[in-house]
């Protein structure tokens, strides 16, 4: 079932390029140099100016236009279908290769019992305005992904997963995921460092406490690894896991960028025992914490 095997292994995410606190070329000279690099990339109207600047580079070199994937929501096709067509307009693109289904109300509920919006969605695919689906995932959302696999409704509709899926996260439940790499269904990680340096995660007291808690515990591993940048053990840590097929991660400094490229670029697996301890601290992180999260409380 790995419908995603086309991806580059680092996906370039946009949401810094939304930052009116950087100057505009400054984010459009970083545009250039992800597309230069030939490799996907991740948006949204929801990024502040992200797509305005995308405009702006894409513009200044149409033969370097790269594939992307776009958020889309919400609660009904009809909503869908409206995203769809403000990323393709505020792009100058006649379609999306992937749309991020971040499903809620009627939408969701009829990906878990095979309602009417499927056949909605199945004819975005079938006019081509969207390629591919692939659904996000939280804790709170994973009965939907769930329900919509065991059901059969997301066969032939859904073609991967998108959720965060780093050393310190793995935000969908243990049963969901279990069922993910049983059936070998395509997954894209996102929020490859969890959001900083792992010092900077402990150290930090305006990170979440559960955050600040699970850098502790994975500390001691990243050390004995060997492997000096959290950037390079965090990508290498997602491409190991064999149903990854991509690991998003954003930034708007070039030479963080280059860090990215270059650890995506080694594909080398980290050690069995340290991803062995990582997916069993994710095992059990779920079953604590994750699984009894209030909705965006983490």
């Amino acid at each position: 079932m790995a419908n995603l095997t086309d991806l580059s292994p680092y996906i370039y995410g946009t949401t810094r390029l939304g930052d009116e606190a950087i100057p505009f070329p400054e984010r459009v000279l970083m545009a250039r140099t992800a597309m230069n690099a030939g490799i996907w990339i991740h948006s949204s109207h929801q990024y502040g100016e992200a797509l305005s600047v995308l405009r702006t580079a894409f513009d200044e070199d149409g033969s370097r236009v790269p594939p992307g994937i776009f958020k889309l929501g919400w609660n009904t096709v009809d909503e869908v279908r409206s995203q769809v067509q403000i990323h393709t307009e505020a792009l100058d693109i006649p379609s999306l290769a992937i749309g991020q289904l971040c499903p809620g109300g009627q939408l969701a509920e009829d990906l878990r019992n095979g309602g009417d919006s499927l056949a909605g969605l199945a004819e975005l695919k079938k006019e081509g305005l969207v390629e591919r689906f692939v659904m996000e995932v939280w804790p709170w959302t994973s009965m939907t992904a769930q329900m919509a696999i065991q059901g059969g409704f997301a066969e032939g509709l859904i073609d991967g997963y998108i959720f965060y899926l780093n050393p310190l996260q793995r935000f969908v439940r243990n049963d969901l995921w279990d069922i993910l790499m049983r059936q070998k269904h395509s997954v894209i990680a996102m929020r490859t460092v969890a959001g900083g340096s792992i010092k900077a995660l402990r150290e930090n007291d305006r990170a979440p406490k559960y955050l600040r808690q699970r850098a502790a515990e994975v500390e001691p591993l990243f050390h004995s690894s060997g492997i000096e940048s959290w950037t390079e053990f965090s990508v290498r840590f997602a491409l190991g896991i064999g149903q990854v097929q991509a690991t998003v991660g954003s930034t708007a400094k070039r030479e963080n960028f280059l860090e990215f490229q270059r650890a995506a670029k080694k594909a080398e697996e980290l050690p069995e025992e340290i991803m062995d301890a990582i997916l069993a601290l994710h095992r059990k992180w779920s079953e604590d914490h994750d699984s009894h999260a209030e909705p965006w409380s983490m």
